[in-house]
């Protein structure tokens, strides 16, 4: 069945970031994590920001953690979005320590605070784009 007309904007798909949609399309997350030092990162790159190690493989995280930072939209700078505020971006800690950006759905932008639990859920927006929203866990 096709996925309703999505409207809004969608990401770039940067070559280095490619496997984390491929990964969102199947409803799974994946992060990359530095072969060398360990730590976990994104938005995607090519080597690792904490140790410029180029050994950074793809791996999966469990769409779990917590808000760590957020803002409520009460204006819409796209057309696109005119419907839709007000609404959160938020800034979510993985429990494996990468910090990502999405949308906290599934309850009102002004109930979504700093430390609250949220997990991933996955949004096929169109036939060939997820995108990762989270929840209150």
């Amino acid at each position: 069945m096709p996925v309703e007309t999505y409207t809004k904007p969608t990401p770039q798909m940067e070559p280095e970031a490619i496997p984390f949609w491929e990964y969102l399309r199947q409803h799974e997350m994946h992060i990359q994590n530095c072969h060398a030092c360990k730590k976990w990162f994104f938005p995607p790159s090519t080597h690792c920001p904490n140790c410029l190690a180029e050994e950074v493989p793809w791996k999966p995280v469990a769409g779990t953690g917590k808000v760590w930072a957020w803002v409520t939209m009460h204006q819409s700078y796209r057309p696109a979005y005119k419907d839709e505020v007000p609404y959160n971006l938020s800034i979510i800690e993985l429990d494996e320590g990468a910090k990502v950006w999405a949308n906290v759905v599934e309850c009102q932008p002004e109930d979504v605070q700093i430390g609250m639990d949220v997990r991933v859920r996955y949004d096929d927006v169109t036939d060939d784009l997820t995108l990762a929203r989270f929840v209150p866990a």
